[in-house]
């Protein structure tokens, strides 16, 4: 996943659209088969939803009044019945936690109706005190005393002795709807383990934050899949952690086991109640709890997508000092009027800019510049991003895009934006690009992809 300056979670050819969208994905693109496929029984989902609603239409946005119920708070009112009997494993994070701000470990050890044994890390540890991109070590935990088998150390998958003495998995983390954010990838990878070890795999579904509508940006290339992004999808993908979890169990390809694994294999996912597709966090009722120390709150996941790859290569930089990580921006050697001059000459749909005065890193005031959302419905999440590209080889002496081609330091940037054709295109044209043609195609593929990806919806 990003953090920092430059964060760390299209095309070869005029081909037919469809035929370039996410092999597998919606078990459809291998087999032509565009049909649901059947529900499995090892899955519990809500009611079915309807093929026929318009996949990009906007809808009102309605804040909960009753709360939303995660699937933690869900799984505790119906009395733990998944896990009743069993030796239960949880993987789980600081975020992990119920909607009155209880930490899911700490009402699993407490439960007198769970046998939790043990727990399990994603990248920045369960308590979230992990630098980013850094190995974590396995452990015993000070806190309950149970072992803490690290996902983001050694093993990034759970092996045979981690898993030995659990029957069942459960996955509490909090994603903030943008591929490359690597909690989706954890839960992708201890999923199959779960299916391969013929353990139960139970994910307790949460919100995604941009709210299950919004989906855009450029798919991930079938050969450029990584921990970064483990989804061949678009970089705002519009599900829940839950909902790619039944991706994974019912698109062939996907998880990456063999057929009669796949079937085989035990999912759960508990669904939250109280949630609909239209809202974004604020609307939830929900306490917003960092998920990585460059994500601090709602602003900082909204900005995530629409600055992080943009400032990834070239003197682009996000954040103001310490303040507003992913919402301010910044380029080397540019002031900040003329910078301002060169974002509002963009006209990027739903975007403004503003000035803000804060105090930089020293604690010097500092003026800069803050990206707002003017338009929600208008707002196109990861465009600027390569509007940003396209000014860095203006402003910058070389082609930022260019200079990293040559010195073979490309790697990083392709399986975080997903394309290496635009990559290419990027080092090659430099300034003069044309980012319309790559856009519109991009808008296409990810109208295709939301209206496949209906059938893992639990949720309208």
């Amino acid at each position: 996943m990003m953090t920092g300056r430059r964060a760390s979670p299209l095309w070869q050819s005029w081909a037919p659209l469809v035929g370039l969208i996410f092999a597998g994905l919606a078990g459809c693109a291998a087999s032509g088969d565009r049909s649901a496929p059947a529900r499995p029984a090892t899955t519990r989902v809500t009611p079915t939803i309807s093929s026929s609603l318009p996949p990009s239409a906007a809808r009102p946005v309605t804040r909960s009044t009753q709360g939303v119920m995660l699937g933690i708070d869900v799984l505790e009112a119906d009395g733990f019945a998944h896990l009743r009997g069993k030796r239960v494993g949880l993987l789980t994070h600081p975020a992990g936690l119920n909607r009155r701000g209880r930490s899911t470990v700490e009402v699993m050890k407490n439960s007198p109706l769970v046998n939790l044994v043990a727990l399990f890390g994603p990248e920045h540890g369960i308590y979230g005190d992990e630098k980013a991109n850094v190995p974590v070590d396995d452990k015993i935990d000070p806190r309950t005393g149970l072992p803490v088998y690290s996902l983001y150390g050694k093993f990034r998958t759970p092996t045979p002795k981690m898993l030995a003495n659990i029957d069942v998995l459960v996955v509490d983390l909090q994603d903030i709807g943008t591929r490359s954010y690597t909690y989706v990838s954890c839960m992708k990878y201890a999923m199959r383990a779960c299916f391969k070890a013929g353990k139960e795999f139970v994910v307790l579904d949460r919100p995604n934050p941009l709210s299950g509508l919004k989906v855009d940006g450029p798919p991930l290339d079938a050969n450029w899949t990584s921990y970064v992004g483990e989804f061949r999808v678009p970089y705002v993908h519009g599900l829940t952690i839950g909902e790619l979890a039944r991706m994974c169990k019912m698109a062939p390809s996907v998880l990456g086991v063999d057929e009669a694994t796949r079937q085989a294999g035990k999912l759960t996912v508990v669904p939250m109640r109280g949630w609909n597709r239209a809202m974004r966090w604020p609307e939830t009722g929900l306490k917003w709890t960092p998920t990585s120390p460059m994500i601090p709150d709602f602003a900082a996941v909204v900005g995530y997508p629409m600055v992080g790859l943009g400032t990834y290569l070239g003197d682009f930089s996000h954040g103001i000092g310490p303040k507003y990580p992913f919402r301010g921006i910044s380029h080397k050697g540019t002031r900040t009027d003329q910078l301002e001059f060169h974002l509002k000459r963009l006209n990027v749909p739903g975007i403004t800019v503003r000035r803000v005065s804060t105090k930089d890193a020293q604690g010097r005031a500092s003026v800069g510049l803050y990206l707002s959302i003017s338009d929600w419905n208008a707002w196109n999440p990861t465009e600027l991003n390569f509007h940003l590209m396209k000014l860095a080889c203006m402003l910058e002496p070389t082609n930022p895009f260019a200079d990293a081609a040559k010195a073979k330091t490309t790697r990083g940037f392709i399986i975080h934006t997903g394309s290496e054709a635009f990559f290419n295109s990027m080092a090659r044209e430099g300034a003069n690009i044309d980012l319309q043609p790559w856009l519109a195609r991009w808008k296409q593929q990810a109208a295709i992809y939301q209206k496949q990806s209906q059938r893992y919806w639990l949720y309208q």
